[in-house]
């Protein structure tokens, strides 16, 4: 039974990081309903974009601490803040700049740390 959960982990930690990007996309819609009156179609369409990807993402999210400790789940939350980044420079034309850079890299390092702490 214990290998068989080892065998699952790599698939339970894409599904994690999947359902991260996927959660990350929240923030883009609120932002693009952010720039819309109040109540018009498109702000609609936006806002109610953003509720039903944070639903998808709660009910995934449960399914996903199920699988995983507690701690590793929460480590790798973070991970949502650079794909922020990376959709605000795409989708955005924001700028990332070296100290952002740094700080994904410093958030990264920390997973890194928190994931094989247990081994």
């Amino acid at each position: 039974m214990e290998t068989e959960k080892r065998r699952k982990l790599p698939l339970i930690f894409l599904l994690l990081h999947a359902s991260l990007l996927f959660n990350s996309l929240s923030g883009v819609t609120s932002k693009m309903a952010a720039n819309e009156y109040v109540l018009s179609g498109p702000w609609l369409f936006f806002f109610g974009l953003t509720l039903l990807i944070m639903f998808i993402y709660a009910i995934v999210w449960q399914q996903i601490l199920k699988r995983l400790p507690l701690s590793v789940a929460y480590a790798n939350k973070p991970v949502g803040l650079v794909w922020a980044m990376v959709w605000g420079a795409f989708i955005f034309g924001e700028r990332i700049t070296w100290k952002m850079i740094v700080g994904a890299a410093i958030i990264f390092v920390g997973i890194c740390v928190v994931v094989t702490a247990d081994e």
